[in-house]
Formats: C-alpha cells, sequence, structure tokens
C-alpha cells in the first residue's frame, strides 16, 4: 500500500506594511519638523555676523539696527591708525611660514610612522597623542627659556617655530593616516621600475596625499592666525604684533570702540572665510581618506 505524503506547508513570510503611498516612514516626517531647528540653528549662528556688520557699517554713535547711511571710516581707523595693515602682514607671514613647515615635518614624520616599524613606536605614538591634552600654557615657560636663549625673543621666528612645535604632533598623526591609504604596491611599483624611495614617494604617493595636506596645512595656518598666546608673550615690539593682538588693544581699561572692534574682526576673519571657501572640496576629500581605514 503505497501512502501519498502531504507536501509540508509553506510557510508564508508577510510583508511589512508599507505607509500609504509606498513611502518609507522617515519620509512621513512633516518638513516643518525639519526645517524650523535648522531655522532656529541659523538665526543663532548668522544673527552675531549680522551685529558686527552693523557696529562696523554704520557711523559712530548711531543706534540703528540697519546699517544705513553706511560708512567705511572704522575700517580706515583700524587699517591706518591703529596699524592693522601691518598687523596683517604679520599674521600672513606666520600663518603661511607656520603651514609650510607643519606640512613638511609631518609629512616625513608621518610616511616613517605609516611606513616603517621601529622599536617603540607605539610608545612614539601614544605620546604623540598624549601631547594634545596639554595646553599650550603649559608650553609658555619652557618655550621662552629656549627662546630667550637663542636671542629669538620678539621675532616672528619665535612665534613660527611654537606655533609649529604645537601643531606638529596631530598633523602627524593625521599624515600617517593618509598615507596608510595608499597601498604599498604602488610604491613597489615604481621601485622595480627603478625610481629610488624618494622618488616613488614624489611620483607615486605625494600626488594622492594632496586633500590630505591641504586638509593639514589650513587648520595649521587658521591656527596660526587666530592663536593669540605665543604672539602676545613672545613680542613685545608693536611693530611685530600679529591681528589677534591687535584685536586686544583696540579694548582699553576704561572703554571699547565698538566700531573699530567690529571693523577689526572682520577684516581678521574675512582672510579664513575665503580660505576655507576655496578649500572646502579638498577638506571634505581629506576628510573622507582619512576616516577609512586602508
Amino acid at each position: 500500500m503505497i501512502t501519498e505524503i502531504a507536501p509540508a506547508p509553506q510557510r508564508v513570510v508577510s510583508e511589512p506594511a508599507r505607509p500609504r503611498g509606498g513611502r518609507r516612514a522617515w519620509d512621513e516626517v512633516p518638513r516643518w519638523q525639519i526645517y524650523l531647528p535648522l531655522s532656529v540653528y541659523l538665526l543663532f549662528t548668522l544673527i552675531p555676523f549680522y551685529w558686527i556688520l552693523l557696529f562696523a557699517l554704520r557711523p559712530a554713535g548711531s543706534t540703528s539696527l540697519v546699517p544705513w547711511p553706511m560708512t567705511l571710516d572704522h575700517f580706515e581707523k583700524v587699517w591706518t591708525e591703529r596699524s592693522f595693515g601691518l598687523y596683517f602682514q604679520n599674521s600672513v607671514l606666520v600663518g603661511l611660514a607656520t603651514l609650510v613647515l607643519t606640512t613638511v615635518v609631518a609629512l616625513a614624520g608621518g610616511y616613517a610612522l605609516a611606513r616603517f616599524d621601529f622599536r617603540l613606536k607605539r610608545g612614539f605614538m601614544l605620546a604623540l597623542l598624549c601631547s594634545q591634552f596639554v595646553p599650550g600654557a603649559l608650553l609658555l615657560v619652557p618655550l621662552f627659556q629656549i627662546f630667550a636663549e637663542l636671542s629669538m625673543i620678539n621675532s616672528l621666528g619665535s612665534v613660527i617655530l611654537a606655533e609649529t612645535v604645537f601643531q606638529l604632533p596631530l598633523s602627524m598623526i593625521l599624515i600617517s593616516g593618509f598615507i596608510r591609504n595608499v597601498p604599498p604596491s604602488l610604491e613597489e611599483a615604481a621601485w622595480v621600475d627603478g625610481c629610488s624611495r624618494f622618488a616613488a614617494f614624489r611620483i607615486v604617493v605625494l600626488p594622492l596625499l594632496r586633500p590630505g595636506l591641504i586638509a593639514v596645512g589650513s587648520f595649521a595656518f587658521v591656527h596660526a592666525w587666530n592663536h593669540f598666546l605665543f604672539a602676545l608673550m613672545f613680542l613685545s615690539d608693536q611693530s611685530k604684533q600679529t591681528i589677534p593682538v591687535g584685536l586686544n588693544t583696540l579694548m582699553n581699561a576704561d572703554s571699547v570702540d565698538l566700531g573699530a572692534l567690529a571693523a577689526g574682526g572682520i577684516v581678521a576673519a574675512v582672510p579664513v572665510v575665503i580660505v576655507f571657501a576655496f578649500i572646502q572640496k579638498w577638506l571634505i576629500t581629506g576628510f573622507s581618506a582619512g576616516a577609512v581605514k586602508g
């Protein structure tokens, strides 16, 4: 007697119910719940900038909430009478020199950390990371003594070296991460073709590091441009001061010239804004490359 075996019942998996119209759950969020917080944040960010522009562009003594009639007297005052033209030149020199020194030294050190194995390498990396917890104020006394022995006090070179030393640990760590994302096989192929290590690095690796170098160099420049403490402590001659120290001279114990202070703040902020406007795509590419483990 042959008995037929009934087929096993098939398990029916029901699909989760979709919202009406086939849209996903997060698409049903009302637009106002997205735009309202963004608008509040935008107002919170832009109102201080408008307030600075208001004080910088309206005439002295005016209480209008609209900068009309506009005047550039405050800019002329800080640029000529307050020597902001000279401060601007000094800040550009310090920023560019710090950018170049930091990038070159960090590039060499980052390559060594990424491509070579040596004793105490992990300890050295840990020391670099721990140095980021040391505030710049703790470096003032030892750096001042070193620069005094080298007769570098009251020179822009002391500020440049101090800014470079302060920026190097983080820059070296970031550059080493960018270099690790470049496959070593590319360099090995160049060695087979007869290139030296330096030539292979210059021809093969260096062009691929452009986003990372721009990211590291831009942050070194911005930090040197905005840093107040080193320039205040190491520079005593007014003709060698930088813009942050120049802004401090606009505030007296008895009164503050708000128009001149606002104009000086705009002079200090505009170059940084322009720099980031031109290199933002390189910064995004550099951060994306550094975030992916090779």
